[in-house]
């Protein structure tokens, strides 16, 4: 069914999404545009019952002061201004709208009706990627992350076998990931799936590698053409999908407000790569991609996977990469991550794991002397990764971790713990 939508025009307020999710925690639609939407392209979307005016700090643009196109105001949509209130609009406030106001507007002014939810969003979304696609082939890059991972189950309820799912396992994945997107994907919901084990590859690229910045452009650079290799052996393929989310769209900068960070969500495809794209998840905040990832019988750990970086281990075994240290540093991720499900932890810590340095501390194994890596335990919490605060774990649960690091991971002989906010630490160390 067609949901309801209340538009949001962005006349330079940095509230935006804010307004945006507690409309839809309300249960209507609301997408964001910019403040110079051309009547044919407000026209152009399907059931507007309303429209707010968001002003803000960043109204003035080149020393004027945005507004809408005037014709909007004669089209007969009930309007509602915030920040930069307008006499041509039914109802105005200065500041942000309280809860009661905002409900009043949208059920008694809008007659919006109360219909957006994730039953109805993959109903809406499979028929409209079926009338996108019809009877032609999707390529999708699955990492096993949240937004493939939700937007490969999608695609695979509204066009089955048509999609074709790449999985590349660099050698840098968590313990299991790349086992659990197989077992999932190809085993219980059937995909058509094609795993590439390119551990020794990456692994041949990056050895002696020590800067960061280095290794984050080799694993890109070498992903890139690993898949490229992929895509070129399959025929047929017309359609490319991605998990674009909205926070990508809205961090990308509109036309008042600066850009947060650019999302390249292919990572810079070959030009010669010509598909359509496909991105179903392209309007929906990342808790309501989980939810989404629910509603399609995901399984918990994949829907409520830890955010990972791209080049995944590889900045986390500090330094030039070593197997020894690469395995000290999954073994170790695991075992922090099974303790943390144990404890609760996993549900009221944002983002936890294990690093493995470049140099060794003398300790005592077997009563000898030994020269061994120390493992380093990170878990933080925040908002907007912008800062970081640490989560004080209780000291049992910190002894256990310790304790079974110490005699189940090899090559390892000292547990420390990361007692550093951001700023002035970063949440990774590399």
């Amino acid at each position: 069914m067609k949901q309801d939508m209340i538009v949001i025009l962005d006349l330079g307020s940095t509230e935006n999404t804010v307004i945006a999710r507690e409309i839809r925690d309300m249960g209507v639609y609301s997408e964001i545009h910019p403040h110079d939407i051309t009547v044919e392209e407000l026209k152009a979307l399907d059931n507007v019952k309303g429209i707010i005016l968001n002003g803000g700090e960043n109204r003035m643009v080149d020393g004027e002061a945005v507004d809408v196109c005037p014709e909007l105001y004669s089209l007969g949509y009930p309007m509602m201004a915030i920040g930069h209130p307008t006499a041509k609009c039914e109802e105005c406030y200065d500041e942000t709208v309280g809860e009661d106001v905002l409900r009043k507007f949208l059920f008694e002014t809008c007659k919006a009706e109360s219909n957006w939810n994730m039953k109805n969003f993959v109903e809406d979304q499979v028929e409209l990627i079926r009338k996108q696609v019809g009877d032609r082939k999707v390529l999708l890059a699955l990492s096993g992350g949240v937004d493939s991972s939700v937007v490969a189950a999608l695609l695979i309820k509204a066009i089955g076998k048509q999609l074709v799912c790449v999985h590349v396992n660099h050698g840098l994945m968590r313990k299991g990931e790349s086992e659990s997107v197989v077992e999932v994907f190809k085993n219980q919901m059937d995909a058509n799936l094609v795993y590439v084990d390119a551990s020794e590859r990456f692994l041949g690229k990056l050895e002696g590698v020590e800067d960061p910045e280095q290794k984050r452009k080799i694993i890109g650079a070498e992903f890139i053409r690993v898949f490229e290799e992929e895509a070129r052996k399959l025929e047929g393929i017309d359609f490319l999908a991605q998990g674009t989310i909205y926070p990508d769209i809205v961090e990308s900068g509109t036309k008042t407000a600066k850009v947060v960070k650019s999302h390249h969500n292919v990572g810079g495809l070959p030009e010669d790569l010509q598909f359509d794209l496909v991105e179903p998840l392209y309007y929906l905040f990342k808790d309501e991609v989980r939810a989404c990832g629910v509603e399609l019988g995901l399984p918990h750990g994949m829907v409520y996977r830890q955010p990972f970086p791209g080049p995944g281990l590889g900045v986390r075994c500090l330094g030039a990469i070593t197997r020894e240290r690469l395995e000290a540093v999954r073994e170790s991720d695991a075992i922090l991550r099974e303790e943390f499900e144990k404890a609760g932890l996993d549900k009221k810590v944002w983002q936890y794991f294990t690093v493995v340095p470049d140099f060794k501390s003398v300790g005592v194994k077997d009563n000898a002397r030994c020269f061994e890596y120390p493992v380093i335990l990170r878990a933080v919490n925040t908002i907007d990764a912008m800062s970081a605060s640490i989560e004080h774990i209780d000291w049992a649960v910190l002894d256990k971790i310790t304790d079974r690091i110490l005699k189940e991971v090899k090559n390892v002989n000292r547990v420390c713990y990361d007692m550093s906010p951001k700023p002035c630490a970063t949440i990774e160390w590399e």
